[in-house]
């Protein structure tokens, strides 16, 4: 399991944001901050291997709690959420190893979509202790992707999209309706994008008798 330390100064969005990662199968909240003496208490407490960061903080700046998390030698990885846009800001939390920056306002959607992308790296890491130069392209890929955006049908957004074939990462046969329910969307709208994974040879399509005994539809990932 992916432990997370949710860091927001507004309880609500700190809640929200917990929530959602309680709804994403490999991750559980280690804890919630509303500042940054709570995270600091989080972190040193350990067993934190990812932090939703705010950057507007109470008592400080999230980037101050970013440089003493990586003077103190802490291992774990950092995704912004924050309404910061100043290019100074960005730069720094780029340059001290954020994995992804989130500007607000955004989605739910759109922080499901930053998780799964961020699980798919982790689970690249492995138990070993070497990786290979093929490996090592493959993980960097997978923090920036590459977007799936051109060419797409009218209607389809690029991030819905990674975020259905994030659900179906794991090389599960799921139905529309299990992958609407994952990603919070409706069941005609996971079809879509399920199709369009099919139409474009990046998906099957397959049939499973449903518990009634009727067909049901389902769809795996190709590779």
């Amino acid at each position: 399991m992916i432990r997370v330390l949710v860091v927001d100064d507004e309880e609500l969005v700190a809640q929200a944001h917990a929530e959602t990662v309680r709804q994403l199968d490999g991750f559980e909240v280690a804890e919630v901050a509303l500042s940054i003496q709570d995270a600091s208490a989080a972190l040193r407490r350990g067993g934190v291997d990812l932090v939703l960061l705010d950057m507007n903080l109470p008592d400080g700046h999230g980037l101050d709690l970013l440089r003493r998390v990586r003077a103190a030698g802490v291992r774990c990885d950092v995704i912004a959420v924050t309404a910061a846009r100043d290019v100074d800001v960005v730069r720094s939390a780029v340059s001290t190893g954020v994995v992804a920056y989130l500007i607000k306002p955004f989605s739910q959607a759109a922080l499901r979509e930053r998780m799964l992308t961020y699980r798919e790296y982790h689970r690249g890491l492995g138990d070993g202790d070497d990786l290979d130069q093929d490996q090592v392209d493959a993980m960097i890929r997978t923090l920036r992707p590459q977007s799936p955006g051109r060419g797409l049908p009218k209607g389809l957004a690029a991030e819905t999209l990674r975020l259905v074939e994030g659900v179906l990462a794991d090389g599960v046969a799921l139905s529309a309706g299990e992958v609407a329910e994952r990603i919070g969307g409706s069941r005609v709208t996971a079809r879509r994008y399920l199709e369009h994974l099919v139409t474009t040879s990046r998906a099957d399509r397959d049939t499973r008798l449903g518990r009634t005994g009727r067909p049901e539809v389902e769809y795996r990932l190709r590779g």
